[in-house]
């Protein structure tokens, strides 16, 4: 898979070096009236892509990092209620009540 991956991103480089070759004209982009940005198509073009990709990448990552610190606490809870079930509490003596009894009862002598 990461061999796929890498075939992949070689692949967007090559494109781009070739977009940028085939596409070294400058161009003016009207911004308001009175304000011209005069730049290369490639410079504009990878700016746009990068304008949409940083964020989106930014939220996935934020996304999976939260997610994966929820599953490992839950993971955590998982395994401890598993052994608290297999094992149960050994008792090391007999049983004493710790709560006195202030029931009172309606027997008079």
């Amino acid at each position: 898979m990461r061999a796929l991956k890498t075939v992949f991103w070689v692949l967007v480089v090559v494109a781009l070096f070739a977009f940028t070759y085939a596409n070294a004209d400058p161009i003016a982009v009207h911004i308001w009236p009175g304000l011209i940005w005069e730049t290369k198509a490639p410079a504009l073009v990878i700016g746009a892509l990068l304008i949409g990709f940083v964020p989106t990448s930014l939220m996935l990552r934020a996304t999976r990092w939260r997610m994966s610190r929820r599953i490992s606490t839950l993971e955590a809870t998982l395994a401890a209620q598993t052994y608290a079930l297999t094992h149960p509490a050994e008792k090391t003596g007999p049983f004493v009540d710790t709560i006195p009894n202030t029931a009172r009862t309606d027997e008079t002598p």
